[in-house]
């Protein structure tokens, strides 16, 4: 234990305090520490300090949520044995070299003001008139984001997931009702009271009719009259829409309008706004790329001149595959001539996207800078491909990945838990 002890500095900064303490005025009526060991672990402890800090941050949850807290003993100890677990955590992390950079910290703590519907600056507020404080929001923010990075760090690699397990849910009832279509729908209600008169009725079928060919000509139609009640369906599922909407749900495409459906309240008119999981065009582009890094022997500038030499070159007429082979850096690609094969949106980063995008079939695109380095682009070939059957293999195998990774979490925690040394000294 002892060696543990030596090599601990937080052990010793709580000492220390303790030293100053003892050191301090006689007229002070006793020595107090101001601060305990609750558990060594490993190469780390535990102050009494951060137990009770997160003791008291539980209970404050479990107030406002209106659930009974757990005797005090027994919320004491699974509030210690959690920490002890992130503290197991936290030092796998420092050894693998794992950090959150500031600019990361700021856009994951800007989603959580944004998901409360506050600005950061009013975020920051809200923080400090609770009495908290926003250093330690981000602080906390940041140790959620290691501790999740570290847990799927390890427990992905454990996770497996066969094409028979995809088949066999995408057959399932569950898999049909989570890959089963989309739709997102606005919709206009002509109302028609139950009394109404024949003409009444034959006046409501003819107003409906009219909005129903001005939206197909991209008409905007107002919540102004009192005679229009317009909302947003929201997404749902195609068995969730009322079943008066169903059977012509399946049959629109995005931006459809309807003919006015008639029902016991009024005359309806729907547009489908977006639908997914129906059936999912993608297009997709084939390019081959050179790839120049700028280094100690070659700097910004010269790596840009030889970047515009090879365009030129291959623009005389040279083999672009062959200038690839001999002058690309990106090793994934050279020795296939530069092809990257087929890629969808989203797939590589954004400014060879964009210069990709910009240059027709069997041109070749200026340099482009990205993160990487220099690149020469040459587009071969563009396409739009049907990715339905892909995309809800991908919905599949996230929904069995999810199910398998609570299972592979908890018994990953079980076995460093295990393996460490934890000494609980309260």
């Amino acid at each position: 234990m002892a060696t543990y002890l030596m090599n601990n500095m937080r052990l010793l900064q709580v000492l220390t305090s303790a030293l100053l303490i003892a050191l301090a005025p006689l007229a002070q009526a006793e020595t107090q520490w101001l601060d305990s060991v609750a558990a060594i672990v490993d190469d780390d402890i535990i102050l009494t300090s951060e137990l009770d800090e997160r003791i008291k941050s539980i209970k404050s949850n479990i107030a406002r949520s209106g659930s009974q807290s757990p005797p005090e003993e027994q919320l004491r100890k699974e509030v210690l044995d959690l920490l002890v677990l992130e503290n197991i955590q936290l030092q796998m992390a420092n050894r693998y070299g794992l950090r959150i950079e500031d600019e990361e910290l700021n856009a994951a703590v800007a989603r959580i003001a944004a998901s409360n519907n506050l600005t950061l600056e009013q975020f920051q507020q809200t923080v400090t008139e609770r009495g908290g404080s926003y250093l330690a929001i981000r602080e906390q923010i940041s140790r959620e984001m290691i501790l999740q990075r570290v847990q799927m760090g390890n427990v992905n690699q454990r996770i497996q997931v066969t094409e028979q397990e995809i088949q066999n849910y995408l057959q399932s009832s569950e898999g049909k009702e989570v890959t089963s279509p989309e739709f997102h729908f606005s919709h206009i209600l002509i109302p028609v009271s139950s009394d109404a008169t024949d003409a009444e009725r034959k006046q409501a079928e003819n107003k409906a009719n009219s909005l129903s060919a001005k939206l197909r000509k991209g008409s905007n139609i107002d919540n102004a009259n009192d005679d229009i009640s317009i909302s947003d369906l929201g997404w749902r599922k195609g068995t969730a829409l009322p079943a008066l909407f169903q059977g012509v749900a399946a049959k629109m495409t995005d931006g459809d309008v309807s003919d006015p459906l008639q029902s016991a309240s009024g005359f309806h008119i729907i547009k489908l706004l977006e639908s997914r999981g129906v059936k999912q065009m993608v297009k997709q582009t084939r390019a081959s790329h050179i790839l120049l890094k700028p280094s100690a022997i070659r700097d910004e500038a010269q790596t840009l001149a030889l970047a515009k030499e090879l365009r030129q070159r291959a623009l005389n007429g040279e083999d672009f595959g062959d200038l690839a082979k001999e002058f690309s850096e990106d090793i994934g690609s050279a020795q296939e001539g530069g092809d990257l094969g087929w890629t969808s949106p989203g797939q590589l980063v954004a400014e060879f996207q964009q210069a990709m995008d910009e240059t027709a079939p069997g041109e070749i695109h200026p340099p482009a800078k990205s993160q990487y380095g220099w690149h020469v682009i040459k587009v071969i070939d563009r396409r739009s491909k049907d990715v339905t059957d892909d995309m809800r293999k991908q919905i599949a195998r996230n929904a069995l990945h999810e199910r398998k990774y609570a299972d592979e979490l908890d018994i990953w925690l079980r076995k460093i838990r295990s393996e460490a040394f934890v000494d609980i000294k309260i």
